[in-house]
């Protein structure tokens, strides 16, 4: 069966080089985290990769990423796919508000996929490194897809204590599992530090500690085809129910629209786990750490000195 990795990347600046995160050299042959990602997703299994980026930085991404991948790809049979997000990609009768500058958010970017996304999907964010564990769970997940099995979604639940940065705060999706591994909420958290105990929330009150051992959510879920069409009409829900919202900067979430259809018994989301550690360059600071991690990992024989030699 066909399985395809979405890669969340529109959110790269259309400035490419100094200063964009995502595109931060980590590897010892200036391999970036993207390219870990998709490395582990083909050596698990999946067979296509989709990019979702926005139009004004087509070329400038193929250059970076696209065209490299792309001759990696052929090589080894892996389909490549592109998807735009656009900001005035709206449901009919919706009119784009005046002033609003940036993109609806990952709801809306996995939408943009809508006309190349017919089998079960993985997607992530394109600057965070998930680890070999997660993407071989998912894939063995969703090669079981049944059109019968069109609300089974999973999501890779990463351990707290491996998800946290040495220079500053993150946010996390805490998640609550009942007792047969299904998600039955996330809690999305801010301002979350490591402290001596572990962890804990920094709040206006002070700091509220948070079981390390948690279970979070780094936003790498296993969907399917037909979630698609259900992601389309929340969409337009989302316009439907605004509100009293600030319509130039609410955003269409993933998660939140996940967590509703879990809370309304309409999917139900196996927690698949993984204690790979991740990394991400959340702050400046933390490029040196990655670095030195991938370093490790080569040394260790987790990857190739030269990535993707191994899988050919």
């Amino acid at each position: 069966m066909k399985t395809t990795l979405v890669i969340m990347a529109a959110g790269i600046g259309s400035r490419f080089g100094g200063g964009i995160k995502q595109l931060a050299p980590v590897g010892l042959h200036g391999e970036i985290i993207m390219d870990y990602s998709i490395h582990d997703a083909i050596e698990a299994g999946f067979n296509k990769i989709v990019f979702i980026i926005r139009k004004d930085i087509k070329e400038a991404f193929k250059e970076a990423i696209g065209d490299r991948i792309e001759k990696i790809c052929a090589d080894l049979d892996v389909e490549i796919a592109y998807a735009y997000q656009e900001l005035d990609a709206l449901p009919e009768g919706i009119e784009l508000p005046a002033g609003r500058t940036k993109p609806w958010g990952t709801g809306q970017a996995v939408l943009a996929c809508k006309d190349v996304l017919k089998e079960p999907f993985a997607v992530i964010n394109a600057d965070d490194y998930y680890g070999k564990e997660a993407f071989t769970k998912l894939h063995d997940f969703l090669v079981d897809y049944t059109p019968e099995k069109a609300n089974a979604f999973c999501m890779a639940g990463f351990i707290l204590k491996n998800t946290l940065s040495e220079n500053g705060s993150v946010t996390r999706g805490v998640c609550e599992l009942n007792e047969k591994g299904y998600l039955t909420a996330v809690h999305e958290t801010h301002n979350i530090v490591k402290t001596v105990d572990g962890a804990a929330a920094d709040t206006e009150d002070g700091l509220r500690a948070i079981d390390p051992e948690s279970y979070v959510s780094m936003n790498m879920w296993g969907l399917t085809p037909e979630f698609i069409g259900v992601l389309e009409d929340g969409f337009k829900e989302f316009f439907e129910t605004m509100g009293d919202k600030d319509i130039l900067k609410a955003e269409y979430l993933l998660p939140i629209y996940i967590d509703e259809l879990l809370q309304a018994d309409k999917v139900s989301v196996k927690v698949l786990d993984s204690h790979d550690k991740w990394f991400g360059v959340t702050y400046k600071e933390d490029k040196d750490c990655v670095v030195k991690s991938f370093a490790k990992l080569i040394e260790d024989g987790v990857y190739a000195e030269k990535l993707f030699e191994d899988l050919k």
